[in-house]
């Protein structure tokens, strides 16, 4: 009997009209994502806070620093995660051993309190763990589909989805309990989750079939062959004599690279938002609302709050109906984190209403990301399909305007603020138009980018060409850390106007050039659209 997805034949059992497998991949990203983004959200904090806060009183130039160094390593090691996962542990080992290490990365920061080197370790461990969690879970997604049509499309959309309500969950609840009860609880929280989502792949991983096994056992799957990476050194070689060969696949790879080097300048602007912008937010923001304002604010963050929760509990209640009989301890587990996740946001929420006023966390700022990205994804989805679908370079210029202009609302909001000030009350519907336009530009920028070099590069170089893609947001993260760090000096002699339009002026420029150079890009595109 042949089957119509990858995997076992309870695999074949669908949940949304596709496999009950994609939702278990689902899942064990959303927590690995929950894990984090709520860390994420907490770093920057948690190392300015004064030590009479349990912070580590750090200068904020050296938060921003480390913050950077941080979230640049993360984009290098699934480089090198995805090459051991090909030639020596399989997809599944991986992806179990990448979150077993980052749960115990998360163990060891909850346990700072006690000395400073667990912190430092437990950074390392998340760094490593993800370098073999991240590529590897999403080649899996691919490998449940037979072909390369439009379910395979829709299947990442809804993996893209679980992303999200990851990040928007760790970022709202790690920050909130990290904020207001104490930060080594807020990394420890991350950690349960991380800890849950591992235990819940494990027992249900017979349910891929073949589907990221080793090498050796996964050998006559369909995909494995074409999405193994050769080494960097057979890669680079390879790429060389296809430049040699064809005119075609040279310009192909040289549109490649020039959006590489475009996605530099808007990630490095765009993770301003874990660094100078959380700054922002926490130190030069109004976020004490009263009267009227609070009771909107509670309001409005409860039912942020309440309906994705309830949408993933309904998703999760069809896939215990299609796996439970066969996969209970899984089911179980999974459920168990939802009932603890439950508590918690019912136990925040009650705790917020019962208060005087509403003190909106500088954390929460971070979940906005995720709100706009689940509402406008699928309207920017109907508008890459109609008529005014444009190019992929007008799509990067777009979203390098976009993001541009985000920063241009910061400035504009920073002109009061005086020289070297270190505190400031500025108003957060600034900071909240700002996400909106960064996370429109993010919309034109990341999904695009990624699927132009899917597109582009020859199938024995696409995992070269994703490393590239990788290692230019390393550099665009780590030079987004030590550029953060200059905020002080910056508003000490120019104020945070200027330093914001830094952030303006540059993406737009690039954007410009994008817009400039589109018809000569296309033309090297040969076709691909």
């Amino acid at each position: 009997m042949e089957f119509k997805f990858g995997g076992s034949e309870t695999n074949q059992k669908t949940v949304l009209g596709h496999p009950s497998g994609l939702f278990v991949l689902f899942f064990t990203e959303m927590w690995e994502r929950f894990s984090y983004y709520g860390m994420r959200a907490l770093l920057v904090l948690f190392l300015v806070a004064s030590v009479l806060d349990d912070g580590w009183g750090w200068e904020r130039a050296e938060a921003l620093v480390l913050y950077g160094w941080y979230t640049g390593l993360v984009y290098i090691t699934p480089i090198f995660g995805g090459l051991i996962a090909d030639k020596l542990t399989g997809y599944r080992n991986a992806v179990v051993i990448g979150a077993l290490l980052m749960t115990l990365g998360h163990a060891a920061m909850a346990l700072e309190v006690f000395s400073d080197p667990f912190f430092y370790a437990g950074l390392g461990l998340l760094i490593i763990g993800n370098g073999l969690f991240k590529p590897n879970i999403s080649s899996m997604v691919g490998q449940l589909y037979k072909d390369q049509g439009k379910e395979k499309d829709a299947g990442y959309t809804i993996f893209y989805m679980g992303i999200n309500a990851g990040a928007f969950l760790g970022i709202l609840l790690c920050g909130y309990i990290g904020e207001s009860i104490g930060w080594h609880y807020g990394f420890g929280l991350a950690g349960i989750f991380m800890f849950f989502g591992m235990l819940q792949f494990y027992f249900a991983q017979k349910i891929f079939g073949r589907i990221g096994l080793s090498p050796k056992g996964a050998q006559d799957f369909d995909d494995a062959i074409e999405d193994s990476l050769e080494n960097t050194a057979d890669a680079i070689e390879d790429t060389v004599d296809a430049a040699k060969k064809s005119i075609v696949t040279r310009d192909r790879l040289i549109v490649i690279g020039v959006l590489a080097f475009f996605t530099i300048f808007f990630w490095w602007a765009f993770e301003q938002a874990g660094g100078s912008m959380t700054i922002f937010a926490a130190d030069y923001t109004d976020r004490l609302l009263v009267g009227d304002g609070a009771m909107t604010f509670k309001i409005f963050n409860t039912i942020l709050t309440i309906v994705p929760m309830i949408i993933i509990t309904w998703v999760l209640g069809m896939l215990f109906k299609q796996t439970f009989a066969k996969y209970s301890l899984s089911n179980i587990l999974l459920g168990t984190s939802f009932v603890i996740i439950w508590a918690i946001v019912i136990w925040m929420l009650v705790r917020e209403f019962n208060a005087d006023v509403a003190e909106v966390k500088a954390s929460w700022f971070g979940i906005l990301n995720s709100f706009f990205i689940i509402a406008f994804a699928p309207l920017f989805s109907k508008l890459w399909q109609s008529k005014y679908n444009p190019s992929g370079p007008v799509k990067f210029a777009i979203g390098l305007i976009l993001l541009g202009i985000g920063f241009g609302i910061l400035a504009y909001g920073s002109t009061g603020i005086p020289l070297g000030a270190k505190t400031a009350s500025v108003s957060m519907m600034f900071l909240v138009v700002a996400y909106l336009f960064h996370t429109l530009g993010e919309l034109c920028v990341s999904p695009v980018g990624l699927s132009y070099v899917s597109k582009l590069a020859p199938i024995k170089l696409v995992g070269l060409m994703f490393g590239i893609w990788f290692l230019a947001n390393f550099v665009a993260n780590l030079a987004a850390g030590y550029t953060g760090s200059f905020m002080d000096p910056i508003l000490e002699e120019k104020g945070l106007t200027y330093f914001f339009m830094i952030f303006t002026l540059i993406p737009i420029g690039a954007g410009v050039i994008m817009l400039l150079i589109n018809k000569k890009l296309i033309k090297m595109m040969h076709g691909i659209r």
